[in-house]
């Protein structure tokens, strides 16, 4: 479970990024993360991801307060959280197998395990076929979809995707979401941070609105029906 405690986070002296901001996300959750351009959602991600403390107020992930990691155990920590970017962070040089594998490799993983895994996770992503494409010949859709399954290498308990589908057209849009909710599914707990209020009418899950740096709703939203 993922708690904030009355959590403020200031730059500076004036203006608080996230201002007195408490919520829970229970294991399992799929939720949008919405608000405008400068609301605190990236900040937020930050303070979760522990690339910022916050200023006041306690961050909880499993029951450890992310405030008192250390220098072993914020990487160990960070290993949970799989995250999917906006611009994919594909290497170029690399095909889609490798970029997976990629992932496996940094944190020691045995090539045997490696070569059962990748392809269990370019299945999940509908993406078996292309293991020895490079990104340049993949659509955005498609790079989008070796990104979560890069983000899934390490058999993380969480998924951040921040604006996940900003740079794909609205077809493709659609396969990502589908696909993080197939993610869910699998026991995973799933962020995801847009603006696009579109996608959330449609996919009806829990969503938290943020707005100048505070909590302002947090709902649950049924699905908008499919003509």
């Amino acid at each position: 479970m993922i708690e904030f405690k009355n959590v403020t986070k200031m730059y500076d002296k004036h203006t608080p990024a996230l201002e007195n901001v408490s919520l829970k996300i229970e294991d399992g959750e799929f939720v949008f993360i919405i608000g405008e351009s400068g609301a605190g959602k990236s900040t937020l991600i930050k303070l979760l991801l522990r690339e910022e403390r916050a200023s006041k107020g306690d961050i909880v992930v499993d029951g450890k307060r992310l405030k008192w990691l250390g220098f072993f155990t914020l990487p160990r920590y960070r290993r949970k959280i799989g995250f999917v970017f906006q611009d994919f962070r594909l290497f170029e040089n690399m095909t889609v197998y490798e970029n997976v594998a990629f992932a496996m490799r940094a944190v020691g993983t045995s090539r045997k395990k490696i070569a059962k895994r990748v392809p269990l996770l370019l299945k999940i992503v509908d993406l078996e076929t292309k293991a020895d494409r490079f990104p340049a010949a993949l659509s955005g859709g498609e790079q989008q979809r070796v990104a979560l399954a890069r983000a899934l290498a390490n058999n993380p308990k969480y998924i951040i995707a921040d604006e996940p589908t900003g740079n794909i057209d609205g077809k493709h849009s659609g396969e990502i979401m589908d696909m993080l909710v197939k993610i869910s599914k699998m026991h995973k707990t799933v962020i995801v941070v847009t603006h696009e209020q579109g996608l959330v009418e449609r996919f009806g899950q829990r969503v938290i609105a943020i707005s100048r740096g505070h909590v302002v709703a947090d709902e649950y939203h049924l699905p908008e029906k499919q003509a």
